[in-house]
């Protein structure tokens, strides 16, 4: 690799970590992931910074925590005066390009991005704003509810669908125009795709895939009355007495999710081709925002700390160097100093604020990490909520709630809260030690509820009259593209050929 190595990175969004342990599972049809696995590190236990897309985004971008960023839920500012790894890249000297989503809420819709090819999926303005003031209210126009199970399905196009083609054919476009060499500097492209997020409606020829796959069958769900507090109120915000689920629209779902995870590896397969096609060499990165619970326990979507939502895929291949299985638990916030790491870029001197850990250490079968904190403070909670993943532990702490204690070696699908075992009071103390030393929950809650106090007058005062929006307006520069009679036809037919000569 040179000193300044090009990096591709792919994001899938809500694409659970669990189906990832050793790069994709058996049964899941993606051929172009499994073959990229092939020669990544691995990183088997990966976790989310926040289980919710805005939050998760901007802490994997920032390689900060929520409650730096402020990002606290999904219709949070993310303040221009954070740096992402876009502007550590851009600052020395990277060309950096953004095709997909990233939801970024705000008017600064780049964050460190030179350029932007896509607008956003979903809208950057502060409607989407909870309000601790007012716990038991559902806020039915936004909020997730199971119309995503009981709609699972079939059908060729979608609003989703209809954005991920785009984020592809453009990453592709992007990629040729790089090959093209008409720019010197190293380049940093992200390829943000929606899916495998509900609603789990998919193509006939992914659907089909799945016909008959044992995968597709309910998992075990616990009775409301037997949930802890937060996954009531989690159940509570998706509306579930609105629905009676039946088994078969569990399969439907799963299958629909499933489904979508082929459709995500068929865009990931065009954008790896153009890659091959036009020789460029590149780190990639294959990652996603949060998980999925996929009605395990009976919950559906994130927003809380358990596997299923936590857990995401991470994988980086580096061009040149083996893939490998790294079973230490890490962070999405790890990605920013990795990247940085691997660029050259020395963020001691210019962020030494940074939550994550560089993951090169591990890569390299040296050094270890920390435990990894998460934190939650959007829909569904009325305070916010932390955890810590050490080892085999997850702790997980909520002034509303009893503290949570598993052991995931023994309990995987955490199913047995040990934080009343007397026999793990040292590791309880331990873990409760570590994270009232990391958290001042009280003031954390405080600034939360300060920011949605103050982006409700924001949010009303701005609907009321004329509406300037801040979702990303790509523009088309439609005078400087293919040919005009400014240019010299001869000198631009063989400017945009690539390769040349052959």
């Amino acid at each position: 690799m040179t000193a300044a190595p090009n990096i591709l990175i792919l994001m899938a969004d809500q694409l659970t970590g669990t189906l990832f342990s050793d790069g994709p599972a058996d049964f899941l049809h993606v051929p172009n992931l499994r073959k990229l696995a092939a020669h990544s590190k691995r990183f088997a236990r990966a976790y989310t910074a926040s289980p919710l897309c805005a939050p998760g985004r901007a802490s994997f971008m920032s390689g900060q925590l929520p409650r730096r960023t402020r990002v606290y839920d999904n219709a949070a500012e993310f303040c221009s005066d954070v740096p992402t790894y876009a502007h550590h890249l851009r600052r020395a000297g990277y060309r950096t390009c953004l095709s997909g989503k990233m939801h970024f809420v705000g008017p600064d819709q780049l964050h460190g991005f030179e350029e932007r090819l896509t607008t956003d999926v979903y809208p950057a303005d502060f409607g989407w704003t909870p309000d601790y003031r007012k716990p038991d209210e559902r806020i039915d126009w936004w909020y997730h509810n199971l119309g995503s199970v009981t709609g699972a399905g079939v059908a060729e196009i979608t609003n989703q669908l209809e954005y991920d083609d785009e984020v592809a054919h453009l990453a592709v476009q992007k990629l040729y125009d790089l090959a093209r060499g008409h720019d010197a500097r190293p380049w940093c492209l992200t390829v943000s795709f929606t899916h495998p997020h509900d609603p789990f409606v998919a193509r006939r020829k992914y659907w089909d895939l799945y016909e008959g796959c044992a995968q597709l069958e309910p998992p075990e769900a616990i009775d409301y009355d037997a949930q802890d507090p937060h996954s009531k109120r989690i159940m509570d915000s998706c509306d579930w007495r609105a629905f009676d689920i039946t088994a078969d629209q569990v399969r439907r779902a799963r299958r629909g999710y499933f489904a979508n995870i082929s459709y995500v590896d068929d865009k990931i397969g065009e954008v790896l081709a153009v890659l091959e096609a036009t020789r460029q060499e590149a780190i990639i990165v294959v990652v996603s925002d949060h998980g999925e619970m996929l009605g395990e326990r009976g919950l559906w979507f994130k927003m809380n700390f358990f596997e299923g939502s936590a857990r995401v895929p991470m994988m980086i291949s580096i061009p040149g160097q083996p893939g490998g299985r790294v079973d230490t638990p890490v962070s999405t916030i790890d990605l920013l100093p990795t990247l940085a790491g691997l660029a050259g870029i020395d963020l001691s001197a210019v962020a030494p604020w940074t939550d994550g850990e560089s993951l090169l250490p591990l890569m390299q079968g040296t050094g270890g990490r920390g435990p990894v904190a998460m934190e939650y403070a959007a829909e569904g909670s009325i305070t916010p909520l932390v955890a810590l993943v050490d080892g085999p532990w997850k702790y997980i702490r909520c002034p509303a709630d009893p503290e949570q204690l598993f052991n995931l070696d023994t309990d995987p699908d955490e199913r047995t809260n040990l934080a009343g075992d007397p026999t793990c009071l040292p590791v309880l103390e331990r873990l409760r030690a570590m994270a009232t030393a990391r958290w001042d929950l009280t003031a954390y809650d405080a600034e939360v509820r300060e920011s949605q106090a103050r982006r409700w007058v924001v949010y009303e005062a701005l609907r009321n009259g004329a509406f300037f929006p801040w979702d990303f307006q790509p523009l088309q520069r439609a005078s400087e593209r293919y040919m005009r009679n400014h240019m010299d036809l001869n000198v631009l037919e063989d400017a945009q050929r690539y390769p040349r000569g052959e």
